[in-house]
């Protein structure tokens, strides 16, 4: 008798040379290893009080998303893509989630609008304006995505001087 385990869509036929119990006990590993993802997300704020933004942001993702593992050094820089009299704050963080990077992504975007944040059209030739959070999916695991609404790595990864500059204690 063999027993078949199903991995992304793909059959894995195991066989029952092994007690039932070792074999579900190796399932269940396989199952919570697959379930930890990593995710580094950047968070971005320039408006109001932009300390707290980021620990409403860090709580809630938390909550939310998935448990926080790494927090890299909070840095204080000036607007890239629109200006602004508003200072940013960036930090990046590292969560260990369960969930798949458009539930991520979805996720985020509801923190994003419970924490206030409002979406509103750019001034002509700038691409960004100002806003109280912003939280966007840097890595996820060594997945490559490229779809209208998610691009994974994130396009900005490299041409952001500011986030070379943070970095993981």
């Amino acid at each position: 008798m063999t027993n078949t385990l199903i991995v992304n869509r793909f059959p894995m036929i195991v066989e029952n040379t092994l007690p039932k119990k070792f074999f579900i006990f190796n399932l269940l590993l396989l199952l919570l290893y697959m379930s930890q993802n990593i995710v580094i997300l950047l968070l971005g704020t320039n408006l109001g009080d932009k300390k707290n933004n980021l620990e409403t942001a860090k709580n809630l993702i938390n909550k939310e998303v998935g448990e926080i593992k790494k927090e890299s050094n909070i840095l204080e820089n000036k607007a890239e893509g629109f200006t602004t009299d508003h200072l940013f704050l960036n930090q990046k963080i590292e969560i260990n989630t369960s969930y798949s990077p458009f539930e991520v992504l979805k996720k985020i975007k509801e923190i994003e609008q419970k924490m206030g944040r409002i979406y509103s059209q750019p001034k002509e030739n700038e691409s960004y304006v100002d806003r109280l959070i912003d939280i966007d999916i840097l890595f996820y695991n060594k997945l490559l995505i490229n779809c209208n609404y998610l691009k994974i790595p994130h396009p900005q990864n490299y041409s952001r001087d500011f986030i070379k500059s943070l970095y993981f204690y």
